[in-house]
């Protein structure tokens, strides 16, 4: 009877209570509002932030009307239809209690029910109105119940009715502190730490953890509210993330961090993927680009995200700095329908890729100036603590950098400003895991900053990431540093000094060979990025690059790994030396049973380019052995039905070519392998 939903699947302050179904008998009602009730009265122990007051009145009368509902339940009419429509009105009104009840003491909601307590306030004198209509109809002359009971719930109703369920000066008092705080960030005042203190104590935010808490949920808020193009609450919601950001960073400096975090940590770290190529990415938000547009400087960007940088009075070109001599955009339809022709090709949906990694594009700028101010003040703290702190003091800076610039590129942009990347850097050479593992992660999010970028190598960074790749004090940071050097490798600048390093390629080799899953990933995607650079194939060639991604490739059952494995090989397939090195690798039979095998549709593309150059590039050795493999010819047809565009065209040249070569070969070799195996494809 009583529907259940978890804590997770409800949003806050939303009542989804399902009514009684007509027909229900009264026993099976009273019996679902005894097990309401009792839920209800359970809360009577429990710690609430907020709304002390208002709660206490509601559980005191619901606890009143459970002592009626189990004083009845063993004689009740069966035949009262005003019965069954008071049950009925009061089960729907009890169910809403209860949530409402959840949600005041909702774990990491403290602050947002505290700062919506007039409006709480107001829920609860909705639902005590809603208790006092339902008993207005309750026959309780036909009830066969003594009179102290009939006068406890005649008092109910008459309590119920007049009740004022207002707001609590306390809670109003610690509201006004809480204006005044983020007023005094807005006006660039640091304010008292402890008035800051004694708010977070009347509300019981004594610890990182539970500051962490409120934080999260708050960006969850914001992210839910741009989601449904509903942002009426985002600038509160961002002062406060700011208010709390500040807290956690400087008030918790001591406590305990980082438990119950698992979002950012070891468990589930970045990785990247060969399938979205960093030119197709928005520099702003760091998503493939939906409508690519040129802006005077000759730099690109999607659409939306330039429109709000601009729409926000920034007349710099946010990768160059350049100012914009005109705010036109000019629609680059080439690229565009590259994108578009590379998701179909590779059965990729830019509305569900948007929607999976979240746009995070309007965080170029704060949602509040309380929130901006109190972000800077904390970056110029956690900066000085990097530079003049305790070994202790600088890992806990490094980890609050790493949360703040997870995915917010206006943190990301006053972190830079505050010159942590320097000092980060430095922090690198240590001999703490710990301490080296969060500033290499804070690093990585700040590399996405198109200025990260260009301050980790004005600083020489270079040198500092690729000690941690070869040497990592833990193979989550060579990993991590991996994925460092893709994005710094973006720019095509960069791109060609990077790969100019030595050390760089075998490196990163090194950790294909001997990585985990996702630092071999992250190790591969890196390559690849850096492949863009055409000087770059002879410098990962010679680090032996072919031969580990040989090796992964007969050893891994990864799809999406050997997936991207393949890409740099079809990359590197494309020049006659790349092809020469494939086929010394002994990777021809390798590469046979991976088009054969995968699931990937982009998996067995990339098979197919590689075959297609070893064709082109190595000549008749290759044909006569793809000639002698009468599994191949099945496998190609299948892709001319069922594969993209863009496999059918490469499919189809491979076909030609081997039906060419077979058409001319000697007669020996024509009798080894059957002409019916060869259909025309032209």
């Amino acid at each position: 009877m009583i529907q259940r939903f978890d804590r997770n699947d409800r949003r806050i302050l939303t009542f989804p209570a399902v009514h009684p179904c007509e027909g229900i008998s009264p026993a099976t009602l009273l019996d679902s509002l005894i097990t309401l009730s009792k839920g209800i009265c359970s809360f009577k122990s429990k710690f609430f932030p907020s709304q002390r007051r208002n709660v206490r009145e509601m559980i005191r009368q619901v606890g009143i009307l459970l002592i009626f509902f189990e004083e009845i339940q063993d004689h009740l009419p069966s035949d009262r239809d005003s019965i069954v429509l008071c049950f009925a009105e009061l089960h729907t009104t009890f169910q809403k209690i209860k949530f409402l009840l959840d949600d005041c003491m909702r774990e990491g909601a403290k602050t947002w029910m505290l700062m919506k307590s007039h409006s709480v306030a107001s829920q609860f004198q909705v639902l005590v109105r809603t208790v006092a209509t339902a008993l207005d109809v309750l026959p309780l002359n036909f009830l066969n119940v003594s009179r102290e009971i009939k006068e406890l719930v005649l008092m109910v109703a008459n309590q119920a009715q007049r009740a004022k369920m207002e707001l609590d000066p306390e809670d109003e008092e610690a509201v006004k502190r809480v204006i005044l705080l983020l007023n005094q960030f807005e006006n660039k005042f640091q304010p008292d730490p402890r008035v800051i203190k004694k708010f977070l104590e009347y509300l019981d935010i004594t610890t990182w953890e539970e500051c962490h808490k409120e934080i999260k949920f708050l960006e969850d808020e914001i992210n839910f509210e741009c989601s449904e193009n509903y942002e009426r609450e985002v600038p509160m919601l961002s002062s406060l993330v700011g208010f709390l950001s500040y807290c956690r960073g400087i008030l918790f400096e001591d406590s305990v961090y980082g438990n119950s975090d698992q979002s950012d940590g070891t468990s589930n770290l970045e990785t990247l993927s060969c399938l979205n190529p960093e030119d197709f990415r928005c520099p702003i938000s760091l998503e493939l680009m939906t409508d690519p547009v040129t802006v005077s400087t000759g730099q690109t960007y999607d659409r939306a995200s330039i429109q709000k940088w601009l729409k926000s009075g920034n007349l710099l070109c946010p990768k160059t700095g350049a100012t914009l001599q005109s705010t036109e955009l000019v629609s680059n339809s080439s690229l565009r329908n590259l994108i578009q022709q590379f998701c179909a090709d590779n059965g990729i949906s830019l509305a569900k890729s948007r929607k999976k990694s979240r746009d995070i594009s309007r965080t170029i700028l704060p949602g509040n100036p309380a929130a901006a101010e109190a972000i800077k003040f904390l970056s110029e703290f956690l900066a000085c603590r990097l530079y003049f702190g305790s070994d202790q003091q600088k890992t806990k800076a490094a980890y609050e950098i790493r949360l703040l610039a997870k995915s917010n590129i206006f943190n990301r942009s006053v972190l830079i400003e505050a010159a942590t990347i320097p000092a980060l850097l430095q922090m690198l050479i240590t001999n703490d895991p710990s301490m080296q593992e969060h500033s290499i992660s804070a690093l990585l999010k700040l590399s996405k900053h198109s200025n990260g970028k260009k301050v980790i190598m004005e600083n020489r960074g270079l040198n500092s990431i690729l000690g941690v790749l070869r040497n990592g004090l833990k193979l989550e940071s060579k990993q991590i540093a991996a994925a460092i050097i893709f994005y710094i490798s973006s720019p095509r600048e960069y791109r060609k000094l990077i790969g100019e390093n030595p050390e760089v390629f075998p490196a990163l080799v090194d950790l294909i060979k001997h990585g985990t899953s996702c630092g071999k990933k992250n190790a591969i995607v890196a390559i690849f990025g850096l492949l863009l650079s055409h000087r770059n194939h002879e410098r990962a060639l010679g680090a032996g690059t072919v031969p580990a991604l040989v090796n992964l490739l007969a050893s891994s059952d990864k799809v999406e790994l050997n997936t991207d494995a393949l890409a740099v090989l079809a990359t590197l397939a494309e020049r006659t030396e790349g092809s020469f090195a494939i086929l010394e690798a002994s990777a021809l039979p390798v590469i046979l049973n991976q088009l054969q095998n995968t699931t990937s549709r982009a998996g067995k593309e990339y098979c197919v380019s590689i075959l297609l150059s070893l064709c082109v590039n190595s000549g008749a050795e290759v044909l006569a052995a793809l000639v002698r493999e009468k599994a191949l010819m099945p496998l190609l047809y299948s892709l001319l039905t069922e594969g993209t565009s863009q496999a059918k065209k490469r499919t189809r040249s491979l076909i030609k070519i081997l039906q060419r070569f077979c058409e001319t070969s000697t007669s020996r070799l024509v009798s080894e392998v059957p002409q019916e195996q060869f259909i025309d494809v032209r």
